[in-house]
């Protein structure tokens, strides 16, 4: 592209440079032979006024004018001579009278017709050298005679040809000059161009993180500009990828991992009751954690299913006051907190409307108190509360049960992640109710924040949007 770019300008820079050099060059030469044909025609004036009235004299004393003709000329050739310039007298359409410097061109043979006109004519002649032919007839009485008068153009020939070389000798270093600048103009004009090309070549082989640097305002900067906008966002789309395959990795992994020990289990059970004599205490006792299993491993497919469900982003909204959600939430959970005889207080100032679908934010409250009964001891109290805080309405869950780490608080939001693995085990847990709470919030455009120290309870904290 640069070879290409360079060649056909530095060809039109040649091409018009030539042209003009060409154009001075002849309006040089016009200028010359103006002024070269001027000077004949003024010359031709004063020698052919003398010569008449030296013919007028010589037939006033009686003289014959062909015989006298060399006599009257020679004055008039010799001061000619020098410059290189010819005269010839014509009468009756034969030269009477050739200098020398007329004699040498070829072609003049007889005098040209003007008609007995007073018209002068002038014309070139390009025999052996150039010359500038000027050929006037006397006025009455004496039109049977003419003048010719040869202007020689060799040396302004000679002098327009050098001018013409100087200048196309200037012409051509100007164009050596404009060829050096232009080759380096070229490359400050296409580096950024290298550069995005040579950039684009690494984002092709892996290297997401190379940017162009931009430098000025122009449309090229503007190009590196907006190549380095696509640059960052084809790696935050990389990256969003590669943590996209690399949880669902985790979920596939952590999702097998929770298969196999429920299965693994009721397989087990299931062989010993078949292969072992046992009494109806210790079959009961088998059958009974094998229901267990089973139970957690249907809980684990209803959240599942519940996920998939949330997977579209779709919810129809409407106006739900967070006093009927206590209330739906209190009949739902208040048989799975007497289990552990703990205490359910919901707290709402006042009837606050929160826009969402009334089932997901259902089960988004339903899975944080589950979630708080299963952290709480014997006999504790669990907080449900609702108030305004700036724009947001906030629906908080506070329990006082065991409490969490600072890093255990970054991954509980992850799918089968579980803080504390032998009591969600035992309690049927799979790790799956905070990823679909952390779903339901963001299909809501809200936000889920905890706070929690270990032995001191947790409080989470939902912020919706007013």
């Amino acid at each position: 592209m640069k070879k290409k770019t360079f060649f056909v300008a530095l060809l039109l820079f040649t091409v018009f440079l030539n042209s003009m050099i060409l154009i001075v060059s002849l309006v040089i030469l016009k200028d010359k032979l103006s002024a070269v044909r001027e000077k004949c025609l003024a010359e031709h004036y004063v020698i052919a006024s003398s010569l008449i009235g030296d013919i007028q004299a010589l037939e006033q004393r009686g003289d014959h004018v062909e015989e006298n003709i060399d006599s009257l000329m020679r004055l008039y050739s010799r001061y000619l001579q020098g410059k290189g310039n010819g005269l010839a007298v014509a009468f009756s359409g034969e030269w009477i009278y050739e200098s020398p410097a007329f004699s040498m061109e070829e072609n003049m043979i007889f005098p040209p017709d003007t008609g007995y006109s007073q018209e002068r004519l002038v014309y070139m002649e390009n025999g052996s050298r150039p010359v500038l032919c000027v050929y006037g007839s006397f006025p009455a009485p004496w039109q049977d005679y003419g003048l010719m008068y040869v202007g020689d153009l060799s040396g302004t020939v000679r002098t327009w040809r050098h001018t013409k070389n100087i200048l196309f000798l200037t012409g051509a270093v100007v164009l050596l000059v404009m060829s050096f600048f232009l080759f380096h103009f070229l490359n400050i004009i296409f580096r950024p161009l290298r550069q995005i090309s040579s950039t684009s070549a690494k984002i092709a082989n892996g290297n997401y993180g190379s940017r162009i640097p931009v430098h000025g305002k122009d449309e090229i900067s503007r190009v590196a500009y907006n190549f380095n906008l696509m640059a960052r966002q084809v790696e935050m789309q990389i990256k969003q990828l590669e943590e996209a395959a690399e949880q669902k990795q985790q979920f596939i992994d952590n999702f097998s991992h929770e298969l196999r020990i429920p299965l693994t289990a009721i397989y087990g059970y299931a062989e010993y009751i078949q292969k072992v004599i046992v009494s109806e205490e210790e079959r009961y006792e088998c059958t009974q954690f094998i229901m267990s299993e089973c139970n957690r491993l249907q809980n684990m497919a209803y959240q599942l299913l519940d996920m998939a469900l949330l997977r579209g982003d779709e919810r129809e909204e409407g106006e739900c006051f967070v006093k009927t959600l206590f209330a739906e939430s209190e009949k739902a959970m208040r048989m799975r907190a007497s289990e552990k005889k703990i205490r359910l207080t919901y707290v709402c100032e006042k009837n606050y409307a929160v826009r969402g679908n009334r089932e997901q934010l259902l089960i988004l409250i339903n899975n944080l108190i589950d979630n708080a009964i299963k952290a709480s001891r014997q006999e504790d109290e669990i907080r449900i509360s609702s108030y305004r805080e700036k724009s947001d309405i906030v629906v908080e869950v506070e329990d006082q049960g065991i409490g969490m780490e600072e890093d255990q608080i970054s991954h509980i939001k992850e799918a089968f992640y579980r803080a504390d693995k032998a009591r969600s085990r035992a309690s049927g847990g799979a790790g799956l109710g905070l990823a679909i709470c952390e779903k339901i919030v963001q299909i809501h455009h809200a936000d889920m924040s905890f706070f929690s120290e270990p032995g001191a309870g947790t409080v989470v904290k939902l912020s919706f949007p007013l």
